[in-house]
C-alpha cells in the first residue's frame, strides 16, 4: 500500500473529508474502551429525561472519528500527532451520518524531520447540516517517500 500524503504534497487551503453513520455498536463499543458509562451514553430511560432526549454518543467518540481520519491521510507519512483540541456543539446519537471536514491552516517546515509540522482546523457535521464538534489538531508529517 502507497503512503498518503507527505507534507510536500499539501498547501494551505487543502482540504481532507469523509463521512460515516455512527452505530449504536459504535456508542456501546466506547463505553466499553473508554471505561465512561455515564448513563447519558448507556441508560435510555435516564437519557429520555435528559435535556437530551435520548442517548447520545460520547465526545470521545466523536473527535476519535475526527482524528482518524487524518491517520488516514498521513498513513505512512505521520510521525506524530502532536495535538488536538476539540469543541463539543450539539449531540451524537446512533444513527447520525457525520460528515467531517479537515482544512490545512498553515505549514511550517522541519528539515531534521525531512518534513514539517501540519496545522489543521476540522469541522464534524451531522446529516442535518448541523455543526456537532469543531477541532484543531497539529500533525508532524514526513516528505512522501515517493517524490
Amino acid at each position: 500500500m502507497f503512503p498518503g500524503r507527505g507534507y510536500d504534497e499539501i498547501a494551505p487551503g487543502d482540504r481532507f473529508d469523509t463521512t460515516m453513520t455512527i452505530t449504536e455498536t459504535h456508542i456501546v463499543l466506547g463505553a466499553g474502551l473508554f471505561g465512561d458509562f455515564n448513563p447519558l451514553h448507556i441508560n435510555q430511560s435516564f437519557a429520555e429525561g435528559s435535556r437530551f432526549g435520548s442517548r447520545i454518543a460520547h465526545g470521545y467518540l466523536t473527535t476519535s472519528f475526527m482524528a482518524a481520519q487524518l491517520g488516514m491521510v498521513f498513513h505512512g507519512t505521520a510521525i506524530a500527532y502532536v495535538e488536538h483540541t476539540s469543541r463539543f456543539t450539539a449531540p451524537v446519537r446512533a444513527g447520525d451520518t457525520l460528515s467531517i471536514v479537515w482544512t490545512v491552516a498553515s505549514l511550517e517546515a522541519k528539515p531534521k524531520h525531512n518534513g514539517g509540522m501540519v496545522s489543521l482546523s476540522g469541522v464534524c457535521t451531522n446529516q442535518e447540516g448541523a455543526k456537532v464538534a469543531e477541532a484543531e489538531a497539529k500533525m508532524l508529517v514526513a516528505n512522501n517517500p515517493r517524490s
